[in-house]
């Protein structure tokens, strides 16, 4: 999540010492041994993390090729569930609103939560399987690889139209992300369903978008932002899978509302132990 001014000098200023401080956070946060990148033996089960580095290390890791958010914790009562994504603009405060969504339309508990950011949208991952943030490495970056940044989730398809209302509120009146200073395809608005438009609730999730102004047209992978459009791009799950993010950029603060709160923050350490975050065998703090 990048900041822009209107002046160019400081838009590269600006958009440079962002992601210097984010990529300086991680690398001094995190031992020689974060940066080792082991190939995934297959696509995993998308977890949520944070457990001590002692028991990540003996266990098998998967690295983040497409992954599948995994609905183990999810209620008994919810059938059907679908792994589908969203993205505006940056991932941080899109995870923090889908959170208080989960609560609210699911009922879910802190335990229950799938709501995870990611990236989405492109043809591409490394020879590893990976998708990453910036990095001074160069690593699998998402921008290189022409996705975008997105949350993902796992919800019950019927609980699909209430989740498409939800994200159509992100842009506000003038149908514009929260963020428009973060620009290019990274921040481009999109979203993702088994079968992209032609997912039995898309009817539903259009006609929300419309309520809001909003145009959805069938993406075709690595496209352009949709700054000042009211557009969204609408993607087939199954073709453009979710890549989960690294813990770095889970249940962060977003920084322009204050801080969530430690309690939010937290929710990234239980959910790394408990496995519904992954190692993504990306550049990162863990």
């Amino acid at each position: 999540c990048l900041f822009y001014r209107h002046n160019s000098l400081s838009i590269y200023l600006i958009s440079t010492m962002k992601t210097f401080c984010v990529l300086l956070s991680i690398c001094l946060a995190s031992p020689a041994s974060a940066y080792t990148t082991p190939k995934p033996n297959k696509p995993a089960t998308i977890s949520h993390r944070r457990a001590f580095l002692s028991k990540i290390a003996g266990a098998t890791i998967a690295a983040s090729s497409a992954t599948t958010l995994n609905p183990a914790t999810a209620s008994a009562a919810e059938d059907n569930l679908q792994n589908v994504y969203w993205g505006a603009g940056c991932y941080w405060h899109v995870q923090h609103e889908f959170v208080l969504a989960e609560r609210s339309i699911l009922g879910r508990k802190d335990n229950e939560l799938t709501s995870l950011t990611g990236y989405a949208g492109g043809f591409k991952t490394d020879s590893e399987g990976r998708v990453c943030y910036h990095n001074f490495q160069s690593i699998a970056d998402y921008g290189k690889f022409g996705h975008g940044e997105v949350v993902g989730m796992t919800i019950p398809e019927s609980k699909v139209e209430d989740f498409a209302v939800e994200y159509f509120k992100l842009f506000g009146d003038k149908g514009e992300r929260a963020d428009p200073m973060d620009k290019g395809g990274e921040y481009r608005s999109l979203l993702g369903l088994p079968g992209g438009s032609k997912h039995p609730a898309f009817p539903q999730v259009e006609a929300a978008g419309k309520a809001r102004g909003m145009t959805l047209v069938d993406g075709k992978g690595n496209d352009p932002d949709t700054l000042g459009k009211r557009l969204v791009y609408v993607y087939d799950s199954n073709k453009f899978p979710f890549y989960q993010a690294e813990f770095y950029h889970q249940y962060h603060n977003d920084f322009l509302t204050p801080a969530y709160g430690k309690e939010y923050n937290n929710l990234a350490n239980a959910a790394l132990e408990d496995g519904r975050i992954k190692i993504t065998g990306c550049p990162d703090r863990v």
